[in-house]
């Protein structure tokens, strides 16, 4: 479960923003929608791990959003974030297809831990240690070794890291890096994944596991 794309769909621009970067402190690549309409389009040209949607929405219920989206076949899990604390609310929630529910206000520890439970619940559950050469990563602890010894990563450097690991032997593009673990906000032409890799390589010490694959991406190797 590497490289996890979240959408966040939510009107109230306070409440948007500190879940956004509450996400993305956590290691998530994270985008916002103030709207139904920005959610539908930016759901229906990337590929998302879990949808955060809000009911309220000036454009309409975020009901609306997950009935359309299951019905054209989305498997997307989906997290309903809102005021309406009833039982009648939550049924409806979960009848129209959502995953899971969470009343406001909220931890934002809550909120991080429900959405990567769901994460892990979209695709056949990897396994929780990935094992390349004498590095390893530990994906339910969020943590590296590398010959036995523990290697302190931001969550961005674990994300990526944990998707060259996951495919080892095969090249991950830069497009991939940037679709996979960052957002919108990322610029692909910048050098944003060169200096997470530059930051890897050294912590990962020697002898050195990630080959540059010129004009391509990178390669892990053991």
């Amino acid at each position: 479960m590497s490289g996890m794309r979240i959408l966040v769909c939510e009107d109230d621009p306070e409440l948007s923003a500190e879940v956004v970067a509450g996400l993305r402190g956590a290691g998530f690549a994270v985008d916002a929608a103030a709207d139904l309409a920005a959610a539908d389009l930016k759901a229906s040209v990337n590929d998302y791990d879990c949808l955060v949607v809000d009911r309220g929405l000036p454009d309409g219920d975020g009901l609306d959003l997950i009935r359309a989206h299951r019905a054209a076949g989305g498997r997307t899990p989906v997290l309903i974030l809102t005021a309406r604390d009833t039982l009648a609310d939550r049924l409806d929630g979960f009848a129209d297809g959502a995953d899971d529910y969470l009343i406001k206000p909220f931890a934002l520890d809550e909120l991080t831990a429900r959405v990567r439970a769901l994460c892990r619940r979209r695709d056949r559950p990897a396994a929780a240690q990935t094992r390349v050469g004498d590095l390893v990563v530990d994906r339910a602890r969020r943590r590296v070794q590398r010959a036995g010894i523990l290697l302190t990563l931001t969550p961005k450097e674990f994300g990526v890291l944990e998707l060259l690991a996951d495919r080892a032997g095969v090249t991950v593009t830069r497009t991939e890096l940037i679709e996979c673990c960052w957002d919108e906000m990322a610029e692909p032409a910048s050098n944003v994944v060169d200096a997470v890799i530059v930051q890897l390589r050294r912590k990962l010490g020697a002898p050195p596991l990630i080959e540059t694959v010129r004009g391509v991406g990178f390669l892990l190797t053991p």
